[in-house]
């Protein structure tokens, strides 16, 4: 008999989930007794749906019961005060999942400085008020063997100059999310912790106001490669080791690619930019002077040419 009107959802079989917890650092081992946590990934609700401690040998397994197709799924760790999360989990159609290793680190506010290993500036042309819009992407490496964190807002895991003169900065999408960004004077600051193993990108935008006719990306670290994305073909890019890699098609826009590599500490990266395209309307202010005082030019040389009064005979 066909059931109309129940939701897929309560047909689907319970899922096994299983996985292993590591703990991270110059030996990696089982962690053991840890919280494992299921979380339901949902536009409507999201949270916790199952948890279960890690046996001696760091192993877990959950089952998850009436798995909804409309969801994603994911498991974290909570390890001495920080949460270590899987990639998103395939749960459609399997009676099975095994989870990646998931690894978790001690914590520090000490260690070798965080590197950065590259950084990715995307210029655009100008727009209709004569700004430009500037994309960013960093990409962050921590080479200690514990999670950088801080507890001090004055003392952050990682900051890095800006270009002077750039405003409306916003943080974007990246693996350290915005809300643990701060833009303060001439410098970006991440207040997020950044553990070991893998590079941990962030990302921002900025504008640059009408009339900017050259660009400076600052290099107060050690930078691996710096990578520029420029869509004004006419720019001249100036930078220690620079490299043009020739124009490159990207969504329908025409950029030019650059590379420099092993910049340090008091290089910079310049990008001088050719003048936004002529709009009649910039010119109204001027026409408008140019009127006004042609008028008041007329009126000196009409009071001028003014007739001597008539003599009575």
């Amino acid at each position: 008999m066909l059931l109309v009107g129940i939701p897929t959802a309560l047909f689907s079989q319970a899922v096994s989930v299983s996985g292993r917890v590591l703990r991270g650092g110059r030996d990696t081992v089982p962690l053991a007794n840890a919280w494992v946590l299921l979380h339901r990934l949902a536009r409507e609700s999201t949270g916790p749906v199952d948890s279960v401690r890690s046996d001696a040998r760091g192993r877990f397994r959950m089952e998850l019961r009436s798995p909804d197709s409309t969801s994603g799924y994911a498991v974290s760790v909570w390890y001495d005060s920080i949460g270590y999360f899987s990639l998103p989990l395939n749960v459609t159609g399997r009676p099975a999942v095994h989870v990646e290793d998931l690894v978790a680190f001690p914590t520090t506010s000490n260690g070798p400085p965080i590197r950065l290993s590259r950084r990715l500036a995307t210029v655009a042309r100008t727009g209709a008020d004569g700004t430009r819009e500037v994309l960013e992407i960093l990409e962050l490496e921590n080479t200690g063997a514990t999670t950088r964190v801080t507890t001090d807002t004055l003392i952050p895991t990682w900051a890095g100059r800006v270009p002077a003169g750039a405003g409306r900065f916003r943080g974007g999408q990246g693996d350290i999310s915005s809300d643990a960004m701060q833009f303060r004077h001439d410098s970006v600051i991440v207040l997020a912790p950044i553990p070991p193993g893998g590079m941990k990108q962030i990302s921002y935008a900025y504008s640059l106001p009408a009339g900017t006719r050259a660009l400076v990306i600052p290099i107060d670290q050690p930078t691996s490669e710096v990578n520029l994305l420029v869509e004004d073909t006419t720019a001249i890019v100036n930078s220690p080791h620079i490299e043009s890699l020739g124009a490159k098609d990207i969504e329908q826009r025409r950029f030019v690619a650059y590379r420099a590599r092993s910049l340090g500490a008091g290089d910079k990266v310049e990008i001088r930019l050719p003048g936004g395209k002529f709009r009649p309307q910039l010119l109204l202010p001027y026409v408008i002077g140019v009127l006004a005082a042609g008028m008041v030019a007329a009126l000196v040389w009409a009071l001028r040419r003014r007739p001597p009064p008539s003599r009575l005979s």
